[in-house]
Order: C-alpha cells, then sequence, then structure tokens
C-alpha cells in the first residue's frame, strides 16, 4: 500500500516538475527566437538602408552603384534585389534570393522549403524629391538561424532529462524520508489493533460462555431474565466477530506466492452456494449459479473462501424477500471472473466509491436488514488484492448490485 502512495506521489511530482520545466523551455525558445528574428530583421534593414542610400535617380532611370560585394553577400547567404516602382526586377546581386513575388506593402518576407529564407524589402526614395523610385530587398538564409535553434532545443531538452533523472533520484529519497513516520505509525496502529483484537478474544469467549449458560436451563430463568442473556449472547457473538475481522485486517500481509497452490474456484463456490443454500430459501431468495468447471488460480483457500463468502453473504443480506442473487464465472485469456450479482436495494451513486472502506455502512437506502461490522466488503477487496486481482462494484438504487472479482488464472496441477 505504501509503495504506491509512495509511487503516486512520486509520479505527481514529476509530473508536475515536468510541465513547469516544460512550460518555461518553451517561454526561453519563443523568447529567443523572437529576439534572434529581430536581430535578423534589423540587420536585413540596416542592409537595405546602406543599399538604397547608393542608389540615383536620373532620366527616370535607377543607376545603381552598389557597395556590396558578391562574394562577401555570398559568404554570408545573403542577396540584394533592386526593384522598379512596378515590382519589376532590375538586377540582383548573390545567390540567396526570394523567389517570391515582390510585396511592397509587406516588409518582411519568409520563404520556406529546402532553404528557408528571409527578406526585408525597403523602399527607394529621391534625394531631391522625395520620389519613391523602387525598392531593395534583401534576403538571408535562415539555415544557420534554424540550426541555432535546434542547438537550443537540444540543449534545453538534455537539460530537462537531465534534471528530471536528479529529481526523480531526491524524489525518491524525499518520499521516502517523508513517508517512513506514517509508515511507522501505520504499523504501530497495526500491532495495536492485532494486540487488542487477540486480547479481546478470552474476555468475549467467557462472557459469550456465561450468557448462553444460562440459556440451557430456561426453567430457572424467567422470560424477562432469558431475554437479557440472549441479548448479551448476540452482543457478544457480533463482538467477536468485530475482532475476528480486526484481527484479520491487521494480520492480512500478502502471502507469499511458495505458501500457494493451485485451487479450483469452482470447487470452493460450488460448496459455498450449498452453504447458504438453506439461508436463502429461509429468506425467500433465490440463490442460482452458473459455474464454468475447473477454473484454476494460484492462492490461498481460507482467504478465498473469505472472499466469496463475504460477497454472498452482502448479496443475501441486502436482498429483499422475493428477490434473486446469481454468481457466474468465466474465464477471459488468463483472468478468472466471478461475478455475485443481486436483485437488492441497490446503492446510491456518490456511495460506490465508499462501499470497500473499513466501518463504512450503508445509509437508508440499504439499511433494510442491520448486523454485521461493517468490514466484510474491506476484508473481500484486500484479499483480492493480495491475489493480484481487484473488485469493482455496480450497481443501481431499487435494481441491485453486481460485485465483480478479477483474480489471474493457472494452470491445472501448477
Amino acid at each position: 500500500m505504501f509503495q504506491r502512495i509512495r509511487y503516486h506521489f512520486l509520479l505527481s511530482y514529476l509530473v508536475i516538475f515536468a510541465s513547469l520545466l516544460g512550460i518555461f523551455a518553451l517561454a526561453v525558445r519563443i523568447v529567443f527566437a523572437h529576439s534572434l528574428t529581430e536581430q535578423i530583421t534589423d540587420k536585413l534593414i540596416a542592409i537595405g538602408k546602406s543599399a538604397a542610400a547608393n542608389v540615383e535617380f536620373e532620366a527616370g532611370r535607377l543607376k545603381i552603384e552598389s557597395d556590396f560585394h558578391p562574394q562577401d553577400l555570398i559568404a554570408h547567404h545573403q542577396a540584394l534585389q533592386w526593384f522598379d516602382p512596378q515590382g519589376n526586377l532590375i538586377i540582383q546581386q548573390g545567390q540567396t534570393v526570394l523567389t517570391l513575388p515582390l510585396l511592397p506593402k509587406k516588409m518582411v518576407q519568409i520563404q520556406t522549403g529546402k532553404l528557408p529564407i528571409q527578406g526585408v524589402t525597403v523602399p527607394i526614395n529621391d534625394s531631391d524629391s522625395n520620389q519613391l523610385v523602387g525598392y531593395v530587398r534583401v534576403s538571408q538564409s535562415l539555415e544557420e538561424f534554424n540550426e541555432t535553434l535546434e542547438k537550443l532545443d537540444w540543449g534545453l531538452g538534455g537539460g530537462i532529462i537531465v534534471t528530471l533523472v536528479l529529481s526523480g533520484i531526491g524524489g525518491i529519497l524525499l518520499t521516502r524520508q517523508a513517508m517512513q513516520p506514517i509508515e511507522e505509525s501505520f504499523q504501530r496502529l497495526k500491532q495495536f489493533t492485532a494486540d487488542a483484537s487477540h486480547e479481546l478474544r478470552s474476555p468475549l469467549m467467557a462472557i459469550k460462555i456465561n450468557a448462553e449458560l444460562p440459556l440451557e436451563y430456561p426453567d430457572e430463568i424467567g422470560p424477562k431474565d432469558a431475554e437479557k442473556f440472549q441479548a448479551i449472547a448476540s452482543a457478544t457473538n457480533q463482538m467477536t466477530r468485530l475482532t475476528e475481522d480486526l484481527l484479520l485486517l491487521a494480520r492480512t500481509d500478502k502471502v507469499p506466492n511458495r505458501d500457494w497452490y493451485s485451487l479450483n474456484v469452482t470447487s470452493i463456490l460450488e460448496n459455498l452456494v450449498l452453504l447458504y443454500k438453506p439461508q436463502a430459501q429461509a429468506n425467500q431468495i433465490n440463490l442460482i449459479s452458473h459455474l464454468t468447471e475447473n477454473l484454476y488460480l494460484m492462492g490461498d483457500s481460507a482467504q478465498l473462501t473469505r472472499l466469496f463468502s463475504n460477497l454472498i453473504e452482502n448479496a443475501l443480506h441486502y436482498t429483499l424477500l422475493g428477490g434473486i442473487v446469481e454468481i457466474k464465472t468465466t474465464r477471459v485469456g488468463s483472468q478468472v471472473y466471478v461475478k455475485v450479482q443481486d436483485t437488492g436495494v441497490g446503492i446510491a451513486p456518490e456511495h460506490i466509491d465508499k462501499v470497500f472502506e473499513r466501518f463504512w455502512r450503508a445509509d437508508k437506502s440499504r439499511s433494510y436488514n442491520s448486523g454485521g461490522s461493517g468490514l466484510g466488503l474491506a476484508i473481500a477487496q484486500v484479499i483480492a488484492q493480495n491475489h493480484g486481482g481487484l473488485i469493482t462494484v455496480t450497481s443501481q438504487l431499487g435494481f441491485g448490485s453486481c460485485f465483480n472479482v478479477s483474480l489471474p488464472a493457472s494452470i491445472r496441477g501448477r
């Protein structure tokens, strides 16, 4: 149980921490990419303005005098393009040029593909009349930009993985340290429960014997005294059952596999059906069974008998006169399924999650009968979990409940 809690805490911690690291890494990447993009754009704008300043407009034509050497442009994966006011290409320098049509109203253009390129368009105005005489477009390859972002991604991803590994190791140590006092307290409480239940056995047995002894001689005691002794005996029986249940829960740890042997679940259920048939008939309840032959699993016979008897008793307890309690078994793959279904009073939807809690007692919707310790279903669930299985329940108020037991199957004779 505590191992599962530790794993749950550790997993929750790592998920939250990984989410925070992911958000932080994403924010860093977005800010870095935006800043790098702005730097490239500002650099291209500066180059474009410098190229535009060297252009002269004479006789209705552009006279281009570029101070940029083609070798330098090629080395920096850049290019220059000059256009007339109508957007027609006049001349270009460099190899990394945009093939997109000129869009004067869109200063920044990005061309995707095998070689991504970013371009910036700068207008050229006549120095005398300040009239628009053309455009210069500066472009640069984004290959280096993408490589920088890829390195950043690898760095952030690697950092997150290393941080999560170190955090996981630290989390294991911290959760173990944090859970240790709780485990020790639980073990002390468990030991106290076992000791108290064990010590209560003798006085309860003495009370029971002394209460039942006068009932064997009804002529020597009056009717009122007999009624009192009967009440004492009944209360003692209930207290004895409660202490036995508490002792079982306190001592029920995972049974080692070496102490298990192959059991025929069908045989166990057949014996239980015979055992509870008279009780069902006395309450006018139809107890029926549909059992698959020779279903085997590895386990403890006494504990599995207690598991199924608790479920059958629970079904009979909450089924009204004339109702039906049905037991079915199937095997699907490596799992054995046992279904105990009744047509009883059912369970309210808000109480479904509480039925396996210790000492939980149903409200008025399931209080047709009284008695019991409130530990039967809790014990059944613990036994199922100790055998690597699980019990689930479905119910509808007023129509009945269905308890499904899933247990690992085994090969006969193992």
